[in-house]
Parts: C-alpha cells; sequence; structure tokens
C-alpha cells in the first residue's frame, strides 16, 4: 500500500456504483528486451475487499513480465484471495483495470522517450 515516487506507470480505476477507486503504480525493469514488474504499490478508497483484491492483485504481478501480467484476470485475484462474496466480485476488476491503465501509462511514456 502507498505510492512509488517517480513511478513508470499509473492506473486509475473506478465503480461509479459503489464508489471505489483504486491507484496503481508501478515500476518496470527491462531485462533481457521484457519488461518486468519491479514493484507495485496501490491507494485504494473503498470498501475491505476492494482493498484486499488490491494488495493480492500486487503480490500477484509483482516479478511477472508485462505479457504475462496482462493474462491475470479477475477470477485469479479471487480465487487467491479464497473467495469474495459475489456481490464484491466486481472490487477485483477494478485492479485488471487499474493494472491495464498503469501497463499502457508505461507504454506510452516509453514509447514518447524513443521517438
Amino acid at each position: 500500500m502507498g505510492n512509488i515516487k517517480n513511478p513508470d506507470g499509473v492506473g486509475r480505476a473506478g465503480n461509479p456504483v459503489c464508489g471505489d477507486i483504486m491507484e496503481l503504480f508501478v515500476k518496470i525493469k527491462t531485462d533481457k528486451n521484457k519488461d518486468i514488474i519491479k514493484d507495485l504499490k496501490f491507494q485504494t478508497l473503498g470498501c475491505a475487499a476492494a482493498i484486499s483484491t488490491s494488495d493480492v492483485a500486487c503480490e500477484i504481478l509483482k516479478g511477472k513480465t508485462i505479457e504475462q501480467a496482462l493474462k491475470i484476470k479477475a477470477k485469479d485475484i479471487v480465487k487467491e484471495l479464497g473467495g469474495l462474496p459475489p456481490a464484491k466480485i466486481h472490487c477485483s476488476l477494478l485492479a485488471i483495470e487499474a493494472l491495464q491503465a498503469a501497463i499502457k501509462d508505461y507504454l506510452k511514456k516509453k514509447e514518447n522517450k524513443n521517438k
């Protein structure tokens, strides 16, 4: 939990129905032409399920390549958490949406740097 100073990418996701908001910060390391998630931190405003899924997502994603990370699904987060009540499954989607936005932000910055 927290934020990363000078992150390589930042992603935000929210659910207007329940009011949960997640911000995900990533640090990426390039090793042998592979972009690897070195560190992740999150700030989540929401219920216990939203905070828990944010935390579990960071644990799952750390050390993964971007390609591997993008294959992670909400159901993987729920499974790692040990399940969620049906009414809280939407919380796991926040982490996935924030991750996708953070990676998109990173790739955009990387592309602009290489121009």
